[in-house]
């Protein structure tokens, strides 16, 4: 289908250049025509008027015809005269002479009508009709040629006006009549539609036309005052200049013929020119190559309809060509192609004839091949690849299994050293304990000794988290429960020192990195019920109290335990108030990144959360508080351990 429309479509061009080569030949034949006609239009015209003027110029050379103008009342001269002027009347083509008298002015006319000696009329220097006789006399030519209508003898005639002359006194007009009707028929007329034959004197002026009211009549003798000019009759354009340059051209080389385009009502039409010296006229032929029969187009249009013919038939025969030596191939190996990149790669490629889709073909055939073989090695590789991630997936899979099932077991430890039960029984509803390790298990963890009637409560935040953060806390938890044992729970600040020592003691014989962090934060309350006291000591972690109005903050020590270098605490006692909300948190609250920029919460945010939700029962606290939490982390991962401790007493 796409070969037959690209088929059609080659026949719009071939049709469109055959039509302008049409157009080419046309105008080609149309120019020989318009010239031929031309030429042997000026030699129908050149020959008879060429005869006419030789015989006005020998009448008027006559000395018979310049004795009786000489003395024009000499009966003698005068019977002469029109004795032999009758002789020359008679060989005239029209049949027609005149002569007339520049003394007198009398008009003498003799045709096949019966001889008259008489003047026809006299002329005279006053009336517009005789200008043409005054002109002529005063002319330097010895003859013109001139178009003109006689009102007086009624009739129009193309007349010869030849000077007698006697010396260079000029006695008279004498010359030959041709009938502008006859002249016209005989001359003019070309019988053929499209083709105007025009007849025009040096200036331009109309002399001849088929339509004898575009005579330029009188402009032979200078009387025509610029009317009936041949420009006029073409449209306003260069056509005009371009006739005007051919007629100065066929002016200055009279044996050429000289064309130009022009446009007459709009139509494009071509003009020849000849130029006749001895008569001072330029023959002209108007051809209308549309209306012409210049060529005879009868047997261009069999002759078209076969060639249309004849190149579709070729088409039709170059398309069978194309689809059964090339595309057909073509779509084959195409469709073998898309079967191999779908991943077939045993499909059967058409056999390869000896030219080059040929060529392809077999070359395509090699590439399928090494493709199969390279798809089958890779094949086995991934399939070997493949087994052995699988071998290593599992094998990771329960390495992963031991090591969560160890962390899990490892929780159950950390959480079952978490002193939970021990804190219900003494403070029942008046505690919470927030406890979220950032993995299973982490390095925060709580702490509680009663002590009779009293008791010994805290939080410490050892560093790292996870498991190095886990097993930090089994050696903190043995340092704390070692200070405890030998200086007693009422000294919070005297377990931190002893603990700390502990702590450097274990890991004094440890060959630790430098970058490795092993200090631990704590803080510690003793609640001395029967003093109504509250004795507190910390290690970088500071005790709250806020009653909803008021805020305090009861900051530790400086240095945490087991640090570089160690530090000093003491304790610090305040009164044990009803209604007083008190809260210990390691640092993984006051630093857990979120909101719009990612910053830490902050202790001026856990200042105003603790001061809001003060008064509220402890069990709404520790929901308002993980909500506020939430909150403000958003999408943000938990950063560290977190661990927050509240008490209160009605």
């Amino acid at each position: 289908m796409a070969l037959l429309l690209a088929c059609l479509v080659a026949l719009a061009p071939a049709a469109l250049i055959g039509w302008q080569l049409l157009d080419g030949v046309r105008d080609h034949f149309g120019r020989a025509f318009a010239d031929n006609f031309t030429q042997l239009n000026r030699q129908r015209i050149l020959a008879p008027v060429s005869r006419e003027l030789a015989l006005s110029l020998r009448l008027a050379d006559s000395e018979v015809t310049r004795r009786w103008l000489r003395n024009e009342s000499d009966p003698a001269a005068r019977e002469l005269f029109f004795r032999e002027a009758d002789g020359y009347r008679r060989d005239l083509l029209g049949r027609a002479y005149f002569i007339a008298s520049a003394a007198t002015g009398n008009y003498y006319f003799n045709d096949d009508q019966p001889l008259s000696e008489a003047p026809r009329y006299t002329l005279s220097r006053g009336a517009a009709d005789d200008g043409w006789f005054y002109k002529s006399l005063q002319a330097s030519a010895l003859y013109n040629i001139n178009v003109n209508p006689d009102l007086k003898l009624k009739t129009t005639r193309v007349w010869i006006n030849a000077q007698v002359r006697d010396g260079d006194k000029v006695l008279g007009l004498t010359g030959a009549g041709l009938d502008v009707g006859g002249f016209l028929r005989d001359f003019v007329n070309s019988g053929q539609a499209g083709v105007t034959p025009i007849i025009v004197d040096e200036t331009g002026a109309i002399q001849a036309h088929m339509d004898p009211t575009l005579i330029a009549y009188n402009s032979g003798a200078g009387g025509a005052d610029g009317r009936g000019m041949v420009f006029s009759l073409l449209d306003p354009g260069p056509g005009r200049e371009e006739l005007r340059s051919a007629m100065h051209a066929a002016q200055a080389d009279p044996q050429s013929v000289q064309s130009a385009w022009v446009a007459v009502d709009g139509h494009r039409q071509l003009v020849s020119v000849a130029y006749m010296p001895e008569l001072h006229w330029h023959v002209l032929t108007l051809v209308d190559l549309g209306a012409a029969r210049v060529l005879d187009t009868g047997w261009i249009w069999p002759v078209a309809v076969g060639l249309v013919l004849l190149f579709a038939a070729m088409l039709l025969c170059f398309g069978y060509a194309v689809e059964r030596l090339m595309l057909r191939p073509l779509r084959r190996l195409q469709q073998s192609a898309r079967a191999i990149a779908n991943g077939s790669y045993d499909v059967s490629l058409p056999p390869g004839g000896q030219d080059e889709i040929g060529d392809l073909s077999n070359a395509f055939g090699v590439m399928a091949d090494k493709v199969r073989q390279h798809t089958a090695e890779l094949e086995s590789k991934v399939r070997e690849r493949t087994s052995e991630l699988e071998n290593a997936n599992r094998a990771m899979a329960a390495a992963h299994k031991k090591i969560g099932d160890s962390i899990d077991y490892a929780s159950l430890i950390q959480r079952a050293i978490l002193p939970d039960r021990q804190l219900t029984q003494s403070l029942g509803e008046h505690h919470f304990v927030l406890w979220k390790p950032r993995d299973v298990v982490g390095g925060d963890f709580y702490v509680f000794r009663s002590d009779g009637g009293n008791c010994l409560l805290g939080i410490m935040d050892c560093a790292g988290h996870g498991v190095p953060g886990a097993l930090m806390t089994m050696l903190a938890r043995a340092a704390i429960d070692l200070a405890i044992t030998e200086v007693g729970p009422s000294d919070p600040a005297a377990v931190l020192t002893r603990t700390d020592s502990a702590i450097r003691a274990m890991l004094a014989d440890a060959q630790l990195p430098r970058a490795l962090a092993t200090n631990t934060d704590a803080g510690l309350v003793y609640i001395d019920r029967q003093a109504g006291l509250l004795r507190y000591a910390g290690a970088k972690i500071s005790l709250y109290a806020s009653n909803g109005d008021a805020l305090r903050e009861v900051p530790g020590g400086k240095r945490a335990l087991g640090d570089k270098r160690a530090g000093v605490y003491e304790n610090i006692e305040l009164s044990m108030e009803p209604g007083w909300t008190y809260t210990l948190a390691t640092d993984g609250f006051l630093d857990q990144a979120g909101g719009e920029h990612g910053f830490g919460f902050g202790n001026t945010r856990f200042a105003d959360m603790l001061k809001t939700h003060a008064r509220r029962p402890l069990t709404e606290q520790v929901a308002a508080f993980t909500q506020a939490l939430a909150d403000y982390q958003g999408g943000q991962p938990q950063r560290d351990d977190i661990t927050l401790l509240s008490f209160r007493f009605e």
